[in-house]
C-alpha cells in the first residue's frame, strides 16, 4: 500500500510537505500542491487516513446540527433549508462535514440521554431552535463539546446567533395596525411540541416552549397595546407544526372564528397558506384581507408578501463559523443579526365595510 512517505520520496519533497498539501494547504504554493497531488495520483495514494488524522488532532472534522423535528423537516421547511445553505457553505470551505441530528421529544433515547447525540461523531453542536427544557441540550452539554445556539433559549449563556424576534414582530404588527386594522388574527407555527393545533388561549401561551414563537407573540402583543387594541380579545391560532397542510388548517380555523381584516403570520409559510385559502374563499388580498409574514423566504417575493426579512443564509454562515472558531480555540460570543420590514402588495388599508 502506498504511503505518505512513498509520495514524498517520489515527489522529491519532505513528508511534512505532503501532509501540508492535504491538511494545511495554505503552507504551500499552488504549484507545489499540484505537483504533490499529481505524484500521489500516479502512485494511487488517496490521502491521509482519516482515523489516523483524528487520533493526532483529537477532531473528527464534522459539525452536528441538532433539530427537534424529523430529517425531512430540515429539507422541506423553507426557512430551515436557507439556514442549512449557509451552514454548508462554511462547512465546505473549511472541509468539514455536517451531521444532522434529529432530536424529537417523543424519542425515548433522547429523553434517556442516549441516541444520536451520544453516538454522533462530531466536534461541536449547532443547537437550532430547541424548545425550552429539551433534554437533548443537557445531553449535548454533558459531552463537553462546543455548542452554538441558533434561535433558541439560552439560559446557560452559551454562544448564540439570532435576531431580535420580539422587536421585528412588533414592527410588522404595528405596520398592520397603522393601516387601520383592528380585527386582526394571528397565526403561529408551534408553541408546544406536542402535535396539538387550534385556537390558543392564555394558558397555552404561558406554557409555550418555542422561544422564537414566544418572542414573536410578545412583539405582537406589545404592538396591540401600543395601538389600544385589546390583546386579550385577539384570535391566535396554532398550526401545531411546520408543514403546508397544517398551515392551511390553521388558516381555515382562524377565518372561521369570525371576521378579520388582517392576518399576521409568524412565518412566511403560514402567510402563503393564508393567501391561498383567502383566494379560494373569494377574498381579495389585500382589498378584503391583508396578510403579512415573517422570514422573507424566496417564495415571499413572488407572492408579493409583506414580511420581515431576516438573513437566514447569513445566520447559518455566522453560526457555523462561530462554532469552527471555538473549536479552533477562539472565544464564543453572541451575534445578533439585523432584520428589515419589507412592505409589498399583500398589505393595505383596512376595508371600510368590514
Amino acid at each position: 500500500m502506498t504511503t505518505m512517505h512513498d509520495v514524498a520520496r517520489a515527489a522529491g519533497v519532505s513528508q511534512a510537505a505532503v501532509s501540508y498539501a492535504y491538511n494545511q494547504p495554505h503552507k504551500l504554493s499552488a504549484a507545489r500542491r499540484a505537483h504533490i497531488f499529481q505524484v500521489a495520483a500516479e502512485l494511487g495514494y488517496a490521502g491521509p487516513n482519516p482515523a489516523g488524522r483524528n487520533l493526532r488532532t483529537g477532531q473528527v472534522g464534522a459539525l452536528g446540527l441538532m433539530i427537534t423535528d424529523s430529517l425531512r423537516y430540515a429539507f422541506d421547511d423553507p426557512a430551515t433549508s436557507q439556514l442549512l445553505k449557509g451552514i454548508s457553505e462554511v462547512g465546505e470551505l473549511a472541509e468539514v462535514a455536517l451531521t444532522l441530528l434529529p432530536c424529537p421529544l417523543e424519542s425515548t433515547r433522547v429523553a434517556e440521554g442516549s441516541g444520536v447525540l451520544v453516538r454522533g461523531a462530531v466536534d461541536g453542536f449547532l443547537a437550532y431552535a430547541m424548545p425550552d427544557g429539551h433534554p437533548g441540550m443537557q445531553t449535548a452539554m454533558s459531552r463537553r463539546l462546543p455548542i452554538v445556539v441558533i434561535d433558541g433559549p439560552n439560559p446557560g449563556g452559551l454562544p448564540r446567533v439570532g435576531i431580535r424576534d420580539r422587536q421585528a414582530a412588533k414592527e410588522i404588527a404595528e405596520h398592520v395596525l397603522s393601516l387601520g386594522h383592528r380585527r386582526v388574527g394571528f397565526l403561529v407555527d408551534r408553541l408546544v411540541p406536542d402535535g396539538k393545533g387550534g385556537p390558543v388561549d392564555a394558558a397555552r401561551i404561558k406554557a409555550a416552549r418555542d422561544h422564537v414563537m414566544k418572542e414573536r407573540l410578545a412583539g405582537y402583543a406589545s404592538a396591540c397595546r401600543k395601538h389600544t387594541v385589546p390583546w386579550s380579545s385577539a384570535v391566535v391560532v396554532e398550526a401545531g407544526g411546520f408543514d403546508y397542510e397544517l398551515s392551511r388548517t390553521a388558516v381555515e380555523t382562524l377565518l372561521d372564528s369570525g371576521p378579520v381584516t388582517a392576518v399576521v403570520a409568524a412565518s412566511d409559510l403560514l402567510a402563503l397558506a393564508a393567501i391561498d385559502v383567502a383566494q379560494e374563499r373569494g377574498l381579495r388580498v389585500p382589498e378584503d384581507l391583508s396578510v403579512v409574514g415573517f422570514d422573507d423566504i424566496p417564495a415571499a417575493r413572488a407572492a408579493g408578501l409583506t414580511t420581515v426579512r431576516q438573513p437566514l443564509v447569513d445566520k447559518g454562515r455566522e453560526a457555523a463559523q462561530l462554532l469552527l472558531d471555538i473549536i479552533g480555540g477562539g472565544t464564543g460570543r453572541e451575534i445578533t443579526l439585523p432584520t428589515e420590514l419589507v412592505v409589498r402588495e399583500s398589505s393595505g388599508p383596512a376595508p371600510a365595510d368590514r
